[in-house]
């Protein structure tokens, strides 16, 4: 039996995840079976719904009780910290959106996984939505690319690290959708805010790339949107997530755990450059 502790329980990803491994049982021979944060209401009902029995204290508690890790802090501000102890001691890690908050927590998460040889992944749920693959299958007769938006809720001025919390999958679904190009520290954008909404404009490739960050108001849904414009034709779909949202996260994480793939580092560090640079430039 492969053992899963969590980190960052606070956040309803977390209850996506134990329903996958311990009620559904998704991917046999995989469990949850610990909880980082201590005694607290949240955990203990976790604890209960997934019939868990083991709550530690923090991340470096879960070493020797479990054989992997899956950190679902909402603020990427702490995932290097919580992060670093893990892979050093040789644990698996899966982290949730986003990977981090600066390339340099980044690159130093990556190397703590490369210095041990231990697996790592990170990934925004949007690029796993049926309609990321559709917008792959319109490449061709879209011909040349041209403009790219993608427009959905995120906050500057959120507590978890403003717009990292939400506007990396923004980010994440629109490098998807362009093929995952490698993005530099010194990307160049443009941002302009406006009250409740934030524009950042940057050029990847030959594509104007276009991010539209709005503040969601109570009782007031923004969806995620796509609009790929090309030389052939237009393209524009609302991106859905659905309930099993986080299921293709997990199933890609088990997959890198048991094949022992190597790390992906470009597509790691290529969203969290992009938008370190919107927010530094905001």
């Amino acid at each position: 039996m492969k053992r899963i502790g969590f980190i960052g329980t606070e956040n309803s990803h977390t209850d996506h995840f134990i329903r996958l491994l311990n009620k559904e049982e998704r991917h046999p021979g995989y469990r949850a079976t610990a909880l980082v944060g201590g005694e607290s209401e949240r955990n203990k009902t976790l604890a209960e719904a997934g019939d868990i029995s083991t709550i530690v204290e923090t991340p470096e508690d879960l070493i020797g009780l479990v054989d992997a890790a899956v950190i679902c802090t909402r603020d990427g501000a702490r995932h290097r910290e919580q992060a670093e102890p893990l892979l050093k001691a040789g644990l698996p890690v899966l982290m949730d959106k986003p990977f981090a908050t600066t390339p340099a927590d980044a690159q130093a998460v990556i190397a703590a996984a490369q210095a041990s040889s231990t697996p790592l992944d990170s990934s925004s749920a949007l690029r796993f939505v049926p309609e990321i693959a559709e917008f792959a299958a319109a490449r061709e007769s879209l011909r040349e690319l041209r403009r790219l938006t993608v427009a959905g809720p995120a906050d500057p001025d959120s507590e978890y690290s403003g717009l990292f919390f939400y506007g990396i999958h923004h980010v994440e679904a629109a490098l998807e959708i362009l093929g995952n190009p490698v993005i530099a520290e010194d990307q160049q954008v443009d941002v302009v805010r406006r009250g409740d909404t934030t524009t950042a404009r940057t050029l990847i490739g030959d594509v104007e790339v276009e991010f539209v960050f709005v503040v969601p108001g109570d009782g007031f849904r923004v969806p995620f949107h796509a609009y790929l414009v090309g030389t052939g034709g237009i393209e524009a779909k609302e991106l859905t997530l659905g309930g099993d949202y986080n299921a293709p996260l997990l199933a890609k994480f088990v997959n890198v755990w048991e094949t022992g793939q190597a790390i992906d580092v470009d597509r790691l560090t290529s969203p969290v450059n992009l938008l370190s640079a919107i927010a530094a430039a905001l």
